[in-house]
């Protein structure tokens, strides 16, 4: 077992520098140069097939809201920066993606799969891994679907509304589909009750 094996929530975000697909050019981004900013992470098998653009897009439709919340989107995959670029460049209604509004980063090597333990070596493509990662570097969400299952990208907006909320806000915690406005609970025996008893 490696210790990439142990990736958790609660540690550090592997650092990497990649080419990225970014406005059509191709620019190198860190993952530390986002410290400050939330960073929601995630990976997807390759560009050019079927349930992955509907995931790149989902993220791209809503991508002022996560932009509004202090939070970049980083999209990561196998493919090359050429093969992104030519998805990016091929319109929707002809299998691309079309313009998005956030980095696509190139993980040839597939260093950066490896680091995040989502790499399927059997396929050779990263499984669809998702990482919520706060201001300071450290993990604090993570998914991991198998290739056939897309993710949902309003439930990735809601959860890292809870983090920022509860980080905000040290001394409350969000019970189970907590979303922005709704109570939330003190972690103690007085203030648990006080919320289960105001529903």
């Amino acid at each position: 077992m490696t210790s990439n094996d142990c990736l958790r929530v609660g540690q550090q975000a592997p650092d990497f520098t990649a080419t990225a697909v970014i406005d059509q050019e191709f620019k190198e981004v860190t993952l530390s140069q986002y410290r400050g900013k939330y960073v929601v992470l995630f990976f997807y098998p390759l560009d050019f097939t079927f349930v992955c653009p509907t995931e790149i897009t989902a993220f791209s439709d809503k991508y002022s809201e996560f932009s509004s919340k202090n939070t970049e989107v980083l999209g990561v995959s196998v493919d090359s920066q050429f093969s992104h670029l030519a998805w990016i460049q091929t319109p929707r209604n002809e299998g691309g993606i079309g313009d998005i509004a956030y980095p696509l980063v190139a993980d040839l090597k597939k260093e950066i799969s490896t680091a995040y333990n989502v790499l399927d070596d059997n396929e050779g493509v990263a499984l669809r891994g998702l990482f919520i990662i706060d201001k300071e570097g450290v993990i604090m969400h993570s998914t991991v679907n198998n290739l056939p299952v897309g993710r949902n990208v309003d439930e990735t907006l809601r959860v890292l509304q809870a983090f920022q909320y509860v980080q905000n806000n040290p001394d409350e915690v969000c019970p189970a589909n907590w979303t922005p406005g709704e109570k939330t609970m003190k972690p103690d025996p007085v203030g648990s009750k006080e919320y289960f008893s105001s529903i």
